[in-house]
């Protein structure tokens, strides 16, 4: 059944170039707002949750932060409902989540921050779903596009090869390997500058499916070991970020990944890898499970921001949505988070109006919005001796990161353990809704942390921490404990 929108007339064509969350998000913000909306997608999109050429990453844990949630929701009302029944699973992540940081397993309790767990391909199908229901939207796909057209200034349509089509407005939504930057080239606009940094992120996924009924001491869904602080020889894997990530229909993806180290490739090396992290419940949990995929390796291609904004004269009739701007390390799982939000910022503006400064406009106040996303990823990668980039940091400053990032993180974790309010700040610092300078100019949440500081010191804290990773995740909720 579609859905009929009260639309308010500003153009007869919009055109997106991208039919992946990006461009889904992008249709589902100019729907209210043009007569047409095209999506030209590359890939013929499957009708159910699978696999497909366009979207590699899919085979790997995806995380819908808060702030992506809302604006998903914003632009698709009855998304988050529909991503549950799909079988999407709502959890909280600190009583649902066996979590090793630091020496040892953290123990168990209720906090703020809760989480929709499921892959990409449910997310994508969930989308593709909702754009079906809008009348005037339209997912052409099978098509390549090869091309701009331009006039006096402004982005007047797009090619097909042989085909051309005019548009009022045009979305680049190619993600990373978007052609768009070239093709601005070749129309005489200067090349953009490129802000990057690349870790040598690699990760790598194998999908299982769990035992039924689940073994009676797996009280947690998720599973989480995080590198190890430990300075003392280890073998590699410790320094590797697991997760045995839930998701829809009984099953789980097993990830390991690091910054800058070989990775397995095939399933043998893949479970023997799986033996020699820090805890022996990886493995173990494996054991107990069917795999039901090949082993998928990935490399990451860094964090990279598109600075199109800093152009003097941006292409009027042009805007960028998700990758094809600013793509970030998959670790911190902000990908589709960042884009949906700049859908929603989208459509916001389009309400003021479409004229000849709407491009430069939203430019401006995207520019913000991805600030946020960006100092987060950069707060962790500048550290890594092996990233290499534009935003690689003075030796100096890189060993002062590489010093005190990993701590500072397990510190602001072990604080918001014991304090409801530096909880709720952290919470939105990881979803997006907050940036890291402001939580930390909070002053609250300072008090919060000399409080946990002293505790700490003292062995004062009234959340144990630092269980026996050689053992079993305590099950043991301590919500009650931290309320005292």
């Amino acid at each position: 059944m579609t859905r009929e929108l009260v639309r308010v007339q500003l153009g007869k064509t919009a055109v997106v170039l991208g039919g992946s969350a990006a461009g889904l998000c992008s249709a589902g913000a100019l729907a209210p707002y043009f007569d047409q909306v095209l999506v030209l997608e590359r890939d013929v999109l499957p009708a159910a949750a699978e696999h497909r050429r366009g979207v590699p990453q899919s085979k790997h844990p995806h995380f819908l932060l808060n702030s992506g949630r809302r604006a998903i929701g914003a632009l698709f009302p009855g998304f988050e409902d529909d991503l549950i029944a799909a079988g999407g699973l709502h959890l909280m992540p600190s009583m649902d989540a066996a979590y090793l940081d630091g020496a040892g397993w953290s123990a168990r309790k209720r906090s703020a921050m809760t989480m929709i767990y499921g892959s990409r391909i449910l997310i994508e199908r969930v989308l593709r779903d909702k754009v079906r229901t809008l009348a005037n939207v339209v997912v052409r796909e099978g098509v390549t596009v090869t091309g701009l057209t331009t006039r006096d200034g402004r982005v007047s349509g797009v090619d097909l090869g042989e085909e051309h089509l005019d548009a009022d407005l045009v979305v680049d939504a190619m993600g990373r390997g978007s052609a768009v930057g070239q093709w601005l080239v070749a129309k005489g606009w200067p090349e953009a500058e490129v802000q990057t940094l690349d870790a040598k992120v690699t990760y790598t996924s194998r999908w299982y499916d769990l035992p039924t009924p689940r073994p009676a001491s797996w009280w947690w869904q998720h599973l989480v070991i995080m590198p190890t602080p430990d300075k003392r020889r280890h073998p590699p894997e410790h320094e590797f970020l697991v997760n045995f990530f839930p998701i829809e229909g009984n099953r789980v993806i097993a990830c390991m990944g690091s910054w800058g180290l070989d990775m397995p490739r095939s399933t043998e090396e893949f479970v023997e890898s799986a033996t020699r992290v820090r805890t022996p419940l990886f493995a173990a949990a494996m054991d107990r499970c069917t795999p039901t995929s090949e082993v998928h390796l990935t490399r990451s291609a860094g964090n990279k921001w598109r600075r199109y904004d800093r152009l003097r004269t941006p292409p009027r009739g042009l805007v960028f949505i998700g990758d094809s701007i600013c793509a970030f390390n998959p670790f911190y799982a902000q990908g589709i988070s960042s884009a949906s939000g700049s859908a929603l910022l989208l459509r916001e503006h389009l309400a003021r109006g479409l004229d000849d400064h709407f491009a430069a406009r939203f430019l401006a106040a995207q520019r913000k919005l991805l600030r946020v996303p960006w100092s987060l990823a950069m707060a962790r990668d500048q550290g890594y001796e092996c990233a290499v980039g534009t935003e690689k940091p003075p030796e100096w400053r890189r060993r002062l990161l590489a010093a005190v990032s990993g701590p500072a993180f397990s510190f602001i974790v072990g604080a918001a353990r014991e304090d409801e309010v530096v909880d709720e700040h952290f919470a939105k610092v990881f979803n997006m809704d907050e940036s890291l300078g402001q939580m930390m100019r909070n002053p609250r949440v300072l008090a919060g942390f000399l409080r946990h500081y002293v505790r700490r010191t003292l062995g004062r804290q009234r959340v144990p921490f630092d269980f026996d990773p050689q053992a079993e995740p305590p099950a043991k909720d301590y919500s009650t404990v931290a309320a005292r």
